[in-house]
C-alpha cells in the first residue's frame, strides 16, 4: 500500500539520540504496520542503520550525543517550500541567513547552530557533504528539495572526529528518499492575508527497480517562485524609525535627494570655525527648496529609505537531479548522486547614497544658488584660503585629496571645499540580481568484504557559479569631476542632468566561483563480542581526501573601489586541501544483565592540511552510555573538535560592507567624559565636536573587511551530558533532559568583534588612541567615519573566542483516544514539545582584553539576531481516520539590548508566541491535500528603533508575513 501522511507522522521532532524513537501516529489501515513504541527500538539483524554522528552500523537508534530529528511531515505539515522554514523554528538555531535578508542579501539561507555561526556547523546530505555557494564553505539548505526529504538529523557538539573540519557547534544531515517505486507529484501554493507574497511550487520524482530488483533509480524536478513584498508593505516597516528623546521617531538616512551640504574643515581650521554662522556647520545645509539652504535637521529631512527596500525577496529557483544503485555482484554495489540547482534572487536597496569632498569654483557655484547661500560659500571659502594661505612647511590646509580612482588637487585660490551628502533618486534604486548554477556528482562503490565487514568509497564533485549584476551604482571619481565642473548639481533634488546621470552610473558585475571535492573510503563491520553483551564490539575506520577552493571575481569598477552603492571588493582567489584518516570503536560491555546496558565510544582523526599555518591537527571523542534499568539511560560525550579557515577567511580581498554600528564619538555622554575626551581628539575628532550627532549621520558605520592567510585552526571542546526516561508504565512516553557546553578558541572573527566591537573596545574599554585597536579607525577632518579611506579596519584573525552552554528538555508522546469521529477504528493524539534553555552564549572579541559580549537572553549591535533564555516549538496533532488536525506552537523568549552602556528606547523584547494550524485530507488511496494557516492571530513583529536589524525588528527571528495561508496537494501512482 502507499504511505500516507499520517502513516509517517511521527512526533515532528523527537530527541532520537537521547531517547530512541518515539511511537509514531499511524493511520487505523487493517494492513498498516503497528505502532512502534518506546520499548521496541531493535531492529532486525539485516537492517542495521547509521546514526548520525557516527559510521557505525548498529542494531538500536540510540547515540551518546542528542540527536534531534525532524521528520517528513513536518515540512508537510508547516506548508514549507524552503527548508529554512523548518530548520529555523528549531529551538537549538538561531537564524541565519533567510527569505527576509535583504541587506545584506545573497538570496541564500543558511544554518546558524546554537548561535556559533553558520561556518561552524556542517550540513551533509545522506551523511556526505553537500554544496558550497560561495567561498565561505556554507550550504545554501534551500537548495536541497524539501519534498525528498525523509529525515533531519541535527546533532549537538563537535563532530570533526567523525566527519572532520566544520563540525564544531554539530552536524544536519538531510536524510533523502531512497524508496521511490512509482510516481509523486504535487504542488503548492501561499499567500499572506494581505494578498501578498504568493509562493508556488511544484515537483516531479520518478522511481523504479530494475534487472530483477537489482538496481533502483530515481528521477526528480522541481520548481519553487517566491514573489517579493516591500517594506513599504506593511505598517510596521514603512517609515525607517529611530530612537528619539522619548519614543521611536521616523528617522532614516542623512544621505538625502535635496543635497546636505557641508563645509570641510581641517586641523588648521575646523569646520566649526570656516562655517561658523553659516548653514553648513554641523549637520550642513539642507536644500529643500533647489538652490536655497536652511539648516539641516536630521528629525524632520532624513531620507526614509524604507519603502524601497524588500521586506521578503523574490527567488525562482529550478532543481533537477536523480540518484540509483545497480548491484554489480554479490558484493560489490554502484551508487551515484546528480543534482543540479539554478536559483535566481534579487535584492533591492534604496537608491544610492553618496558623501563625497568637491572643490566647486566659488563664482560658478554662486549662479546657481540663492543671494544667502552666495554670501555663506563666499564667507567659508574666504576662510579655508586664509587657512590655506598661512599653511607652513608644505603643510597644506586643504591638501590634494583622492576619490575613488581620481586623483584632486588641493583647494585652490577661488575654489571652496565642501562636502555633499546626496541620494541619486533619478538613477533607481539599487537592485542586486543574483543568477546561482550549482551542481554536484557523486559515484561510488560499496558492499561487503566478508560476511561481517562492508566497505564504502566515492569522490564527490560540486560547483557553484554565481553571478550577480548590480544596477544603481555611482562612480566616486566621475561625481567629483562632474560635480567641480558644474554638470552634476547637488544643491536641491532632482537637479541632476541627464549628461550627470549617464556620466556617473555604473553597471557592476561580479562571480563567485566555489568548488569542493572528496575522495573518501572506510570499512566497518564487528571486532569480537564480551560475554557479558549482546552485541559486538564495532568499529569503523577510513581514510579522506578534500580539496576547497573558490574565487570571487569582480570587474573592474568593483576592485578599483571606485563604485558607490554597493559594497567595492578586491578579487579571491585560493585553494587548499586536507588528507585525513579517522576511526571509530564502539565497545557494548554489559547488555540485558545485571544492569540494562553499559557501552563506551570513541572516534579519532588526524587532518594534515596544506595550510603551513595548520599543519597537522587531531580531533578526538569520547563517550558512554549508562542504563541500570530499561526505563532510565544516562549518556555523556566529550570532543575535541578543529575547524580549519575557509577560503574566504584565508584569501578574500578587501571590501567594504555597512553593518550597523554605535559611534561613541556621536553620544551626548561623550562631551561630559574628562576622562576619555582626549581618546576621541586623538583619533580624529576635532575638540568642539564631542559629543555631537552629526559624528554619525547614519546608523550603519562603513567597514573594510578582508581575509588573513596567516590564519589557524579553530579548536573546539564540547561535552555533553543527558538522561532520557522511558517508563514502562507509560507506554510511547519519552522524556529527555540534556546539557551542552562547547567552548571555541582561537576563534576566527572579524578584528575586535567588527566594526560595533572596534568602536566599543577603542573608546570604551582599551581607551589607548596609540594602541592598535584604536588605530583600525579612520575619520575625515570632521571627524566623521564617511566611507573609503575613512572607515573601520575590520580583517580577520585569531583572535577571540566563543562559548556556549544550555540544557535541551523533550517530552514527546503517542496516546489512543479510544473513538474514532470518522468511525475508522480509533484515533489518537500525538504531542511533542521540544524546549532549549541558553545558559551561556559568550563572545570574547579580544582574548586577554576584559570585554565578553554575553549574547544569552540579548539582541543587538554586539549580539546580532535576538537569543532569548527560553524558545520552544511543540504540536499536537489529532489522527483520526482521513483526517490529520494539528496545531502548532512556536515560542520565543524575552531578551534585553546587549549595549548597556547605551538607553535605547526599546531595550527589552518582550516574549513572542505564535500559534499555525493545519488540516490534511486522504481524499483517496493516492491522492492527499494538505490546507494551513501559519500565525492564526496574526501576530506582529515587535518593533525597534536604532538597534534593529532591518525592516524596524529582526525579519529572521520574527514573523513579518502576518497571517499566511497554503494549500498542498499530492498524488502518488
Amino acid at each position: 500500500m502507499k504511505t500516507t501522511l499520517r502513516q509517517r507522522l511521527l512526533t515532528s521532532t523527537l530527541l532520537l539520540g537521547c531517547a530512541g524513537i518515539a511511537a509514531p501516529a499511524y493511520a487505523q489501515d487493517t494492513d498498516s504496520n503497528p505502532p512502534v513504541s518506546a520499548e521496541t527500538q531493535d531492529v532486525e539483524a539485516d537492517g542495521a542503520i547509521v546514526v548520525t554522528g557516527s559510521r557505525i552500523t548498529r542494531r538500536d537508534l540510540t547515540s551518546s550525543s542528542p540527536v534531534a530529528v525532524v521528520g517528513d511531515e513536518e515540512f508537510t505539515l508547516s506548508g514549507s517550500v524552503n527548508v529554512e522554514q523548518v530548520i529555523n523554528t528549531l529551538p537549538q538555531v538561531v537564524p541565519g541567513a533567510t527569505s527576509f535578508s535583504n541587506n545584506p542579501g545573497g538570496g541564500v539561507a543558511t544554518l546558524n547552530l546554537r548561535g556559533l555561526g553558520s561556518q561552524r556547523n556542517l550540513v551533509l546530505v545522506n551523511g556526505r557533504r553537500y554544496i558550497f555557494f560561495d567561498t565561505s564553505q556554507v550550504v545554501d539548505i534551500n537548495t536541497i528539495p524539501a519534498f525528498l526529504i525523509g529525515s533531519v538529523d541535527v546533532v549537538t557538539g563537535g563532530a570533526s572526529a567523525v566527519y572532520g573540519s566544520d563540525a564544531l557547534a554539530g552536524v544536519i544531515n538531510f536524510r533523502m528518499r531512497d524508496d521511490l517505486d512509482g510516481i509523486i507529484a504535487g504542488a503548492q501554493y501561499n499567500i499572506t492575508g494581505d494578498g501578498d507574497g504568493r509562493r508556488y511550487n511544484a515537483y516531479v520524482a520518478m522511481g523504479s527497480d530494475f534487472a530483477d530488483n537489482r538496481g533502483n533509480i530515481s528521477v526528480f524536478a522541481e520548481y519553487a517562485k517566491r514573489g517579493s513584498i516591500g517594506q513599504g508593505d506593511r505598517d510596521f516597516s514603512r517609515f525607517a524609525l529611530s530612537d528619539g528623546a522619548t519614543g521611536l521617531v521616523p528617522g532614516g538616512s542623512a544621505g538625502v535627494p535635496q543635497g546636505r551640504i557641508v563645509a570641510v574643515g581641517s586641523a588648521a581650521a575646523p569646520t566649526a570655525t570656516v562655517a561658523a554662522g553659516t548653514n553648513y556647520v554641523g549637520g550642513g545645509a539642507f536644500f529643500f527648496t533647489p538652490g536655497t539652504s536652511r539648516p539641516y535637521s536630521g528629525a524632520t529631512d532624513s531620507y526614509n529609505y524604507a519603502p524601497a527596500n524588500f521586506l521578503m525577496v523574490p527567488q525562482e529557483r529550478w532543481t533537477l537531479g536523480g540518484f540509483g544503485e545497480y548491484e554489480i555482484a554479490d558484493s560489490v554495489t554502484a551508487f551515484a548522486e546528480v543534482n543540479f540547482i539554478n536559483n535566481r534572487v534579487e535584492n533591492e536597496l534604496a537608491a544610492t547614497p553618496l558623501t563625497q569632498n568637491v572643490d566647486f569654483n566659488v563664482a560658478q557655484l554662486c549662479g546657481r544658488l540663492s543671494a544667502s547661500d552666495c554670501t555663506q560659500i563666499t564667507t567659508i571659502a574666504g576662510r579655508q584660503q586664509a587657512a590655506q594661505a598661512a599653511s607652513t612647511g608644505g603643510n597644506s590646509a586643504f591638501p590634494a585629496f583622492t576619490a575613488g580612482t581620481g586623483q584632486f588637487g588641493a583647494l585652490a585660490p577661488g575654489n571652496v571645499r565642501l562636502q555633499v551628502n546626496s541620494r541619486f533618486v533619478q538613477i533607481a534604486n539599487r537592485n542586486a540580481s543574483d543568477d546561482r548554477n550549482a551542481f554536484r556528482v557523486l559515484a561510488g562503490l560499496k558492499g561487503d568484504i566478508t560476511d561481517s565487514l562492508t566497505y564504502e568509497a566515492y569522490y564527490m564533485y560540486s560547483r557553484t557559479r554565481n553571478s550577480q549584476i548590480q544596477e544603481g551604482n555611482v562612480s566616486r571619481s566621475a561625481f567629483t569631476r562632474l560635480a567641480a565642473n558644474g554638470t552634476c548639481n547637488p544643491f536641491g533634488e532632482n537637479q541632476y542632468s541627464e549628461a550627470c546621470i549617464s556620466g556617473v552610473s555604473i553597471l557592476a558585475q561580479n562571480t563567485d566561483i566555489s568548488e569542493l571535492q572528496v575522495a573518501q573510503a572506510s570499512i566497518s563491520g564487528p571486532l569480537f563480542q564480551f560475554g557479558s553483551a549482546s552485541s559486538p564490539v564495532a568499529f569503523a575506520a577510513g581514510v579522506e581526501w578534500r580539496s576547497m577552493g573558490g574565487q570571487f571575481i569582480p570587474d573592474t569598477a568593483l576592485q578599483s573601489g571606485d563604485v558607490v552603492g554597493f559594497n567595492a571588493g578586491q578579487s579571491t582567489e585560493g585553494r587548499y586541501d586536507a588528507k585525513e584518516v579517522f576511526g571509530e570503536i564502539l565497545v557494548p560491555l554489559i547488555e540485558d544483565g545485571f544492569i540494562h546496558r553499559l557501552e563506551l565510544n570513541g572516534a579519532g582523526r588526524y587532518s594534515d592540511y596544506s595550510l603551513d599555518a595548520v599543519g597537522g591537527v587531531y580531533s578526538y571523542a569520547g563517550g558512554a552510555r549508562f542504563a541500570p534499568i530499561r526505563d532510565i539511560e544516562f549518556r555523556g560525550q566529550y570532543q575535541r573538535a578543529v575547524r580549519a579557515p575557509n577560503v574566504s577567511e584565508l584569501f578574500g580581498g578587501q571590501s567594504i560592507g555597512f553593518p550597523p554600528a554605535t559611534d561613541p564619538c556621536a553620544l551626548a555622554s561623550a562631551a561630559t567624559n574628562s576622562a576619555i575626551r582626549a581618546v576621541y581628539e586623538a583619533t580624529g575628532v576635532p575638540s568642539g565636536s564631542v559629543g555631537q550627532a552629526f559624528l554619525q549621520p547614519n546608523t550603519q558605520i562603513q567597514g573594510a573587511f578582508g581575509g588573513n592567510p596567516n590564519l589557524q585552526e579553530e579548536v573546539a571542546d564540547t561535552f555533553t551530558a543527558g538522561v532520557v526516561l522511558r517508563p514502562s508504565f507509560i507506554p510511547r512516553l519519552n522524556i529527555t533532559l540534556d546539557y551542552y557546553d562547547i567552548e571555541i578558541k582561537n576563534a576566527i572573527a572579524t578584528a575586535g568583534g567588527g566594526v560595533n566591537g572596534i568602536l566599543n573596545l577603542c573608546y570604551n574599554v582599551i581607551q589607548d588612541a596609540t594602541g592598535p585597536v584604536c588605530n583600525l579607525v579612520s575619520r575625515d577632518t570632521q571627524g566623521i567615519i564617511s566611507g573609503p579611506p575613512f572607515v573601520v579596519s575590520a580583517g580577520n584573525a585569531n583572535l577571540a573566542s566563543l562559548a556556549t552552554s544550555g540544557y535541551d528538555f523533550q517530552v514527546d508522546y503517542d496516546m489512543p483516544l479510544g473513538f474514532s469521529a470518522w468511525g475508522q477504528d480509533e484515533s489518537r493524539l500525538n504531542f511533542f514539545f521540544l524546549l532549549n534553555y541558553s545558559d551561556e552564549n559568550d563572545f570574547v572579541p579580544v582574548v586577554g582584553v576584559d570585554d565578553t559580549v554575553e549574547c544569552a537572553g540579548r539582541f543587538g549591535l554586539n549580539c546580532g539576531n535576538p537569543t532569548p533564555k527560553w524558545k520552544w516549538s511543540s504540536r499536537l496533532s489529532w489522527l483520526d481516520g482521513p483526517v490529520t488536525t494539528s496545531v502548532r506552537w512556536r515560542h520565543i523568549g524575552a531578551v534585553t539590548d546587549d549595549d548597556e552602556a547605551t538607553d535605547f528606547i526599546v531595550d527589552r523584547i518582550e516574549a513572542v508566541d505564535y500559534f499555525d494550524l493545519t488540516v490534511g485530507f486522504n481524499a483517496a488511496d493516492n491522492f492527499t491535500l494538505n490546507l494551513g494557516v501559519n500565525n492564526i492571530f496574526d501576530k506582529q513583529p515587535p518593533i525597534i528603533g536604532s538597534n534593529q536589524e532591518q525592516a524596524n525588528t529582526y525579519p529572521g527571528v520574527y514573523d513579518v508575513l502576518g497571517r499566511d495561508f497554503f494549500v498542498s496537494v499530492q498524488l502518488r501512482f
